[in-house]
């Protein structure tokens, strides 16, 4: 497969995933992302903890979809996320058109 084969499988895909994602939004609460995945989801916990000095998140999804190309099965019943990075978390807004 030569790497151009690659690049447009790849770009295949996450226009799959894409429209899959629009498909789904209406389906939940909470939109979150991190600096490594995208993920929806219903109910959303985020604690704060303590390593050496240096705070990270701890963020627990339930009933949650997540965008990543390597995964065979989006939909989990749940997701625990650590993370020392930025988190940004939004309620979605069910009257906006999406």
């Amino acid at each position: 497969m030569s790497d151009e084969d690659l690049e447009k499988y790849e770009s295949d895909v996450e226009l799959k995933i894409y429209h899959e994602y629009r498909d789904v939004l209406p389906m939940f609460k909470y939109v979150v992302e991190t600096e490594r995945r995208f993920y929806l989801a219903n109910k959303v916990n985020v604690k704060t903890a303590d390593s050496g000095g240096s705070a990270y998140f701890e963020i627990d999804l339930e009933d949650a979809w997540v965008w990543d190309m390597y995964r065979p099965a989006r939909f989990v019943n749940s997701v625990r996320v650590m993370t020392f990075r930025d988190v940004n978390i939004e309620e979605i807004d069910k009257t906006e058109p999406t």
